[in-house]
């Protein structure tokens, strides 16, 4: 079976940052493959798209720039914030204020997404949103290892069951 949409896809990986001799991000194993339904935008599009026609037991190598992973870290996405936005019933919990730690955040709208703390300041926390793999172009290579016709309720959940 080839890879197309709405197939569900299991693979091996390796991740390196820059080029296939840059640092390793991740490495999926046969033991606990990545699995996706394909086409269901969970994905970034240029990943599905290098992926698009292979079929059980292909290797793959690929390189997504930048512009096609998770774009340009932005300054924009650089921000202090009030310490009283870390506080539980007016109290900050023990070492969440450190340099380094990355804490889950929610926007009014009720969206998900995780921040860096990049400083810790006496009236507020500067914050990093940029996705940890900004500016960074990736380089994949693995194998496929299943491929199977999604079920109707992966179809209409838009993933993996």
């Amino acid at each position: 079976m080839t890879i197309s949409k709405e197939k569900v896809v299991s693979l091996i990986y390796q991740l390196r940052v820059d080029d296939k001799n840059g640092d390793v991000v991740e490495t999926v194993e046969k033991e606990k493959p990545f699995v996706f339904l394909h086409g269901a935008g969970q994905m970034l599009p240029k990943f599905e798209e290098n992926l698009s026609g292979l079929k059980v037991g292909e290797d793959f190598e690929f390189t997504l720039k930048c512009e096609d992973a998770y774009g340009k870290a932005s300054e924009e996405a650089v921000m202090d914030l009030p310490k009283n936005l870390f506080e539980v019933d007016g109290k900050t919990e023990d070492g969440l204020l450190v340099e380094g730690n990355v804490i889950p955040m929610q926007n009014d709208e009720g969206q998900k997404f995780n921040g860096v703390i990049v400083e810790v300041k006496d009236e507020g926390v500067t914050m990093d949103f940029n996705h940890p793999l900004a500016s960074d172009d990736l380089h994949f290579t693995g194998n496929i290892i299943e491929v199977r016709e999604a079920t109707k309720e992966e179809i209409e959940h838009g993933h993996v069951h």
